[in-house]
């Protein structure tokens, strides 16, 4: 019989799982340390930001929009609109996060990209065991956003050390951010063997870039894929359980 597992299982149980946003957020955390060194600010301010912020491609916005000279007011307009995904996202996990106690304001916070697809793609336990109880889901996922985050802000102070000491060339670096994105996607495809929702959410990326203002396109497309491949799981389901209409 499968033991429930304890606290310090659940942690190393957290520490396997979250393994390669390990290896993409220490790259991606310190290149965005050598950016804010670059940008002119002290190597504390990325440290700082990766505590308080925590916002991975928000805060590469934050670096060029106060290097460019852009208001507060201004910045917060363009996070806002940056990070309207996390809507999505939190929808999306509503009913784990909610279940999960205490540590459902810390997961709210923490909710990343990179987290979500972890957390998103977690293997339910048996239903009626220990594991599958809501406290013990909720510290697992606890475990994993708090490591995720502890990822980013060694990478991030790391890199801007590492900036203020040693003269680097910047360029390309900033594109570990996308770089990240397209491994846990790939991981993902392999994981869930299910390619539809992943090639209904590029056409939509697609036709939100062709058709729609950059500020609308990614927002607009993450809420048309959703909608279809809700449309699209429905109609299948409804498909394989022909007899399962009210009469």
């Amino acid at each position: 019989m499968k033991q429930p597992l304890n606290s310090s299982n659940l942690l190393v149980q957290a520490l396997k799982y979250s393994i390669p946003v390990l290896l993409g957020y220490m790259a991606i955390g310190i290149a965005f340390g050598l950016l804010i060194v670059d940008a002119g600010y002290p190597w504390w301010i990325s440290l700082i930001t990766s505590v308080i912020m925590y916002a991975g491609a928000g805060q590469y916005l934050a670096v060029g929009l106060f290097a460019a000279g852009a208001s507060l007011g201004e910045a917060c307009l363009v996070q806002l609109v940056v990070n309207a995904r996390h809507i999505a996202y939190g929808l999306s996990l509503f009913k784990r996060i909610n279940q999960a106690g205490p540590y459902k304001f810390y997961l709210i916070f923490a909710l990343t990209d990179e987290t979500f697809a972890l957390l998103s793609s977690l293997p339910a336990a048996a239903p009626g065991t220990e594991d599958a109880k809501p406290h013990r889901q909720g510290r697992l996922m606890f475990y994993i956003a708090l490591l995720n985050q502890a990822y980013w802000v060694a990478g991030s102070l790391i890199g801007a050390i590492a900036g203020t000491l040693i003269p680097f060339n910047m360029e390309g670096i900033s594109f570990a951010l996308t770089a990240l994105f397209i491994v846990l996607m790939i991981e993902q495809i392999l994981r869930v063997k299910r390619p539809l929702p992943f090639v209904v959410s590029a056409l939509a990326a697609i036709l939100g870039t062709l058709l729609l203002p950059s500020r609308l396109s990614l927002l607009s497309a993450m809420v048309l894929s959703l909608v279809l491949v809700r449309l699209l799981d429905q109609g299948g389901k409804d498909r394989n359980n022909p007899g399962a209409s009210p009469c």
